[in-house]
Order: C-alpha cells, then sequence, then structure tokens
C-alpha cells in the first residue's frame, strides 16, 4: 500500500511540474504579448530632433504599457506611409495635407494637438538685410534679390510646404529665379541646419528644432513674430477601415492622452535651456 502511495504521490508530483510548466509558459506568453503591445506613429523630424518624444513618450509607456515607436520622415513622407498602413498615428505640421488625408477617408478626425511657429535664420553678417523684420515675404523677396545663399529642406516636410507657400505669396517664382544661391538638401530639419551653419545661408525652421540645436555657428534669429509664421501640428488615428491591422485601440489611447489634461501638460513641460518649445492644443 504504501509503494501504491509512493508512485500516486511522484505521479502527482509529475502531473504538478507538468501544469506548472504548463501555466509558466502561458504566463511568460502573456508577459511577452504584453511586452509586445507597440504602436508605430509617422511623424516629422522637428518632433523627433527637437527632443519632444523622448520628453513625452516614457511618460505614456509607463501609464499605458504601450511602446511607441516613431518613424520621423518629413509631413509628405509621414502621411504617405500611413496611407501605405505602415502607421497606426500620424503627428505631422501641414494643414491643407492632413485635410486632404482626411478627405481622402484614410483618418475619420484631425485633431490639434501643440503649436509652435517657424524663424527665419541666417548670418549675422546678414547680406540681404532682413535682420528684424516682421514681414516674413519681404524677407524672402529681399533673399532673392541679393541672391544670398539659401537653405531649402527640398523633403516635403511641412517646413518644406511653408517655405514654398511663402515663396509664392512672396511672388518670387523659385522656377525661373533659383540658382547656385538656392540650396535643396533633400533632408530633415537638424541636417538642413547644419548645411545652413556651414555655408551661412538663410534658412526657415521650426523654433522646437533650433532651439535644440546646437551647432549654430554664425547662425542667429532674424525674422520672427510674423502671423504667418504660426506653425499648427495635429494628430490622426489611420483609419482601421483602410488597414485594418492597424492597431486602433492602442493608437486611439496615444491621440486621447496627447489629448488629455495631462498629456497636454506634459506637451506644455517640455523645455530646453529653460524655454518652450512647444504649447497645447490649437493656438488659432
Amino acid at each position: 500500500m504504501d509503494r501504491i502511495r509512493s508512485i500516486g504521490r511522484r505521479a502527482l508530483a509529475a502531473a504538478c511540474m507538468v501544469a506548472g510548466a504548463a501555466l509558466g509558459g502561458l504566463g511568460a506568453a502573456t508577459d511577452a504579448r504584453a511586452q509586445q503591445t507597440f504602436i508605430v506613429v509617422s511623424s516629422t523630424t522637428s518632433t523627433e530632433q527637437s527632443g519632444l518624444f523622448k520628453h513625452l513618450l516614457p511618460v505614456f509607456t509607463k501609464q499605458t504599457g504601450i511602446e511607441v515607436r516613431v518613424v520621423a520622415l518629413g509631413t509628405g513622407q509621414a502621411l504617405d506611409a500611413a496611407r501605405r498602413g505602415d502607421a497606426d498615428v500620424v503627428l505631422v505640421h501641414d494643414l491643407a495635407a492632413e485635410q486632404r488625408f482626411v478627405a481622402e477617408g484614410f483618418a475619420t478626425r484631425r485633431f490639434d494637438v501643440m503649436y509652435n511657429d517657424f524663424v527665419l535664420v541666417g548670418p549675422k553678417a546678414d547680406p540681404a538685410r532682413i535682420g528684424g523684420l516682421k514681414d516674413t515675404l519681404e524677407a524672402l523677396r529681399r533673399i532673392q534679390t541679393a541672391q544670398a545663399p539659401f537653405v531649402s529642406r527640398g523633403d516635403r516636410s511641412g517646413t518644406h510646404a511653408a517655405e514654398l507657400r511663402f515663396w509664392k505669396e512672396a511672388g518670387v517664382d523659385l522656377g525661373s529665379t533659383r540658382g547656385a544661391w538656392y540650396k535643396e538638401t533633400g533632408s530633415g530639419m537638424g541636417p538642413a541646419l547644419n548645411t545652413a551653419s556651414g555655408m551661412n545661408a538663410y534658412l526657415l525652421t521650426d523654433r522646437g528644432t533650433w532651439l535644440s540645436f546646437r551647432n549654430r555657428g554664425d547662425l542667429q534669429v532674424l525674422v520672427e513674430g510674423d502671423r504667418r509664421l504660426f506653425n499648427q501640428y495635429g494628430v490622426m488615428l489611420v483609419n482601421p477601415e483602410r488597414h485594418p491591422h492597424v492597431k486602433r485601440e492602442a493608437g486611439q489611447r496615444f491621440v486621447d492622452w496627447l489629448l488629455s489634461p495631462e498629456g497636454q501638460l506634459t506637451i506644455a513641460g517640455f523645455r530646453v535651456n529653460g524655454e518652450q518649445l512647444f504649447f497645447a492644443g490649437s493656438g488659432s
């Protein structure tokens, strides 16, 4: 009888070990799935290179357990990535392009999330004599007339779209007037600033990246405060009806968090050397 009981106990222990291993495996799989909860956010180089995401994302992930993987591109490319279904959320800054994105059905709604402004920077020598102007269009006309070096991102970003819009409003036809003085880099805001610094050239930049940028060389802010330089950012969940693999719930949680009082305070709390880089909500 004792031998039978001993065999029974060994069988029970073995069964418990198997069950434990199975439960342990299930727990590990559950933990792995939790760790694999992530969304892809297609955004601009200005939000990434300014350091904003390094400030925001740890707060969001700590609260929700959702990892955010950012693909930083020019706004046009960021929207194209979302059109292909390569992102769950888009955070960009070109209102006209964002409205087209919604109209095409790639998102159902767009929300103002934050804003800052653009500035025209250039060398201290200021050969085009634009320093202190409050009229961006007059500044661009003077740069073109002086054939002073100007660096353009040339990358279909929100900043590039604003720059092209300003040239057009200034009455400058780049197609017929651009020459060696006008250099397109096809790059993000940081590399474009590096190029402008190396060339002692003028450049349109968002203030956030400028404040975070260290390799300024001889550059300084020359034109600011023009209402045209207002720079609004919008956020959108990619429409799951267009791309069923979009992580609707996790993506919407990120959008909702950004728009929540806590998310907005976190955005407003991002500073470099004491200066606020982005302002929450809509500035309109």
